[in-house]
């Protein structure tokens, strides 16, 4: 499903980004972890297409993203990717409902009068039926991390990338998001890519990929 063979991507003076080898199967559940600054969140963008390799190949799928057009990589990510943040990146002036509905305006194949019923279904699904209608400055932070969940899933998406989604959490609301993200994506027989630097989190998914030295010093 996702594949990355030799990649390499320049950071800044005397740092480069490098992958020799990583794959994760369709429906698989991987923490990225390591410490601060070692790279994971730099590989997840690669994955996703938000940045650009110098050098190797990416597949997800079929698909070679490294050639690729803006337009095209575009409609990869809305067709086959979701997002969970740590801050949520929710749009503040809409409601939960909407929230969601926004995001299957760009790739959702399914009838726009059926939109609102899916948003709904999944809102209830995260345990949010009571506050479909409310605005996230209302909602506690792990309400505001549910609606991203529902967000991600809203597509049918293949892959849902989670970049420290508990990272704002306290410990008890982080473990609930974490079993209800665990949960959803293992239903959905979607595959989960979590960055993380804490490895008690990484030690919740079934596998892990270790991210340390990803970024290193190389000669100028």
């Amino acid at each position: 499903m996702v594949t990355l063979d030799q990649v390499r991507r320049k950071l800044g003076p005397g740092v480069e980004f490098y992958c020799e080898q990583f794959h994760a199967p369709e429906g698989a559940q991987i923490a990225l972890w390591g410490p601060s600054g070692c790279g994971k969140s730099t590989m997840l963008n690669l994955i996703s297409g938000l940045l650009r390799p110098s050098s190797g190949v990416i597949k997800i799928g079929e698909h070679e993203t490294q050639r690729m057009s803006n337009g095209q990589l575009d409609r990869l990510r809305g067709e086959q990717f979701g997002f969970v943040f740590q801050t949520f990146n929710l749009l503040a002036p809409f409601t939960a409902l909407q929230n969601v509905m926004l995001g299957m305006r760009f790739s959702d194949t399914r009838p726009s009068k059926e939109w609102r019923r899916h948003a709904i279904e999944l809102l209830e699904r995260v345990g949010l039926k009571h506050r479909i209608h409310s605005r996230p400055g209302t909602m506690s932070v792990g309400e505001r991390q549910r609606i991203a969940i529902a967000r991600a899933l809203a597509n049918k998406q293949r892959i849902v990338v989670a970049d420290e989604p508990t990272g704002s959490l306290d410990p008890k609301t982080a473990a609930a998001v974490m079993d209800l993200l665990l949960q959803m994506c293992g239903e959905n027989k979607v595959t989960l890519l979590l960055v993380t630097h804490d490895q008690g989190i990484a030690n919740q998914l079934p596998e892990r990929f270790d991210c340390t030295g990803l970024a290193r010093e190389v000669a100028q």
